[in-house]
């Protein structure tokens, strides 16, 4: 259900279990709902063995909220999956930070997907495009003429497109289906492999892979947002918001010129999407797979995810454009009871709005990276959220935890392993 108000003050102080009845009230999450969140609450054994071959266990990771996110004027609490500190915290901030000029607007595609056949040995490339395109209408039928709930509700196979690879003998059938809420990827595997004999009579050639592709781009989320000096600046004043604005500014030229710095920076950007992704029950490789790749399909080469520039009152305005293969039914998303109950949280009503979403989020992780790179450096802010972590790593336990965390933090001192163990030892000596 959509949320009244995303900006929780003072959430981030709460104890976890104050979090989760905090958020159970806002999304209206039943006790079952709750439990899903839980440690010994979430996947089952059995529902395990159900999703994969040899299953021993499962493995839990945290999920955090971030807040403060406007989307197309709704308020969201998004979820993430992540073991990442400052990931959530830096996504939180960014948010916060575009409200004054309206949040997040987002313009996502339908979810039309591809799917590929490879025919080979091909006598005559010319004969056999001909031959299929003038049989696509009987074609699509064809793909269509299954029962399928998408089919029923107006999705199925909507255009089919020939390709030539360069190579002598082999060209590649694309058809393209509308998945409506579902990723579809076994909807399209079953229309190609319906129709590869039909493509093989028409072209005289020999049908090999037929296999949906995961470069979605008929099936793009976009994103962009706007970020006034003022908001972005370290002391609320435009003269140090210009100056932050300039830094990020040639951060970004940086990853989009050099492919070396792109991949760290489209990490950053994924740490956002990825996350809302596993969060929700999507597959997150695919995306991955997807945004990668398309930066090269799109750009001709390798570089950033995301658009920064400055506009005609100084503000920075930010832009993305990913695709994002994703569903509300099929999959994980329904099998999963932890990430049904995150899709509670989260209140979209769609696969359009879910990838809209993750869109907002890779946008503002990016700007949390960039900005923080270009001020204070990455490690600073990191390090300090990264603190309990470490004292974990070095054997604090309970109330240690946060002891041995402040003493670092307050020392002074550049923040290493090494510190910490010895600021354990410290405080179990003066215990």
């Amino acid at each position: 259900m959509p949320v009244d108000n995303s900006r929780l003050k003072g959430f981030f102080r709460l104890s976890a279990e104050e979090r989760l009845q905090l958020i159970a009230d806002i999304a209206g999450l039943s006790e079952q709902d709750i439990a899903a969140l839980s440690p010994s609450g979430g996947l089952k054994l059995g529902d395990a063995n159900n999703m994969v071959e040899n299953v021993i266990g499962t493995m839990s990771m945290p999920i955090g909220i971030a807040t403060n996110f406007i989307i197309d004027g709704k308020h969201h609490l998004i979820p993430y999956c992540i073991e990442e500190s400052s990931v959530i915290a830096a996504a939180s901030n960014m948010a916060k930070r575009c409200h004054i000029s309206g949040g997040f607007q987002t313009n996502n595609d339908d979810s039309l997907m591809i799917g590929q056949i490879q025919l080979l040995e091909i006598p005559h490339f010319e004969t056999a495009k001909k031959a299929i395109l003038e049989a696509k209408q009987s074609l699509i039928d064809d793909c269509n003429s299954r029962q399928s709930t998408i089919i029923r509700l107006g999705g199925g196979c909507k255009d089919i497109e020939v390709r030539q690879t360069g190579i002598e003998g082999m060209m590649i059938i694309h058809i393209i289906v509308d998945c409506l809420e579902a990723m579809g990827a076994n909807t399209v595997n079953t229309m190609t492999e319906r129709i590869a004999p039909r493509i093989e009579a028409l072209s005289g050639g020999r049908a090999h892979l037929k296999i949906l592709s995961n470069l979605a781009i008929h099936r793009l989320a976009r994103a962009s947002a706007t970020f006034t000096p003022e908001e972005i600046s370290r002391d609320g004043s435009r003269e140090d918001g210009l100056v932050v604005i300039s830094g990020i500014l040639e951060a970004y030229q940086f990853a989009d010129i050099d492919p070396f710095r792109a991949t760290t920076h489209n990490k950053g950007t994924m740490n956002g999407i990825s996350a809302v992704a596993m969060a929700c029950g999507q597959d997150w490789r695919a995306i991955e797979a997807a945004c990668h790749s398309y930066v090269v399909w799109d750009q001709g080469r390798y570089g950033s995810l995301t658009e920064w520039e400055q506009d005609e009152n100084g503000s920075l305005v930010g832009r993305i454009e990913v695709p994002l293969a994703v569903g509300t039914v099929g999959g994980a998303v329904k099998v999963h009871p932890t990430a049904g109950t995150n899709m509670k949280i989260l209140g979209v009503d769609s696969a359009k709005a879910l990838a809209g979403v993750m869109a907002c989020a890779g946008l503002a992780q990016n700007l949390g990276a960039l900005r923080a790179l270009s001020t204070s450096g990455i490690q600073s802010g990191h390090m300090r959220l990264h603190l309990r972590n470490m004292a974990t790593t070095s054997g604090a336990k309970g109330d240690e935890i946060d002891a041995v965390s402040q003493m670092v933090e307050e020392s002074g001192e550049p923040i290493t392993q090494s510190l910490m163990d010895a600021m354990l030892d410290k405080h179990r000596i003066s215990d």
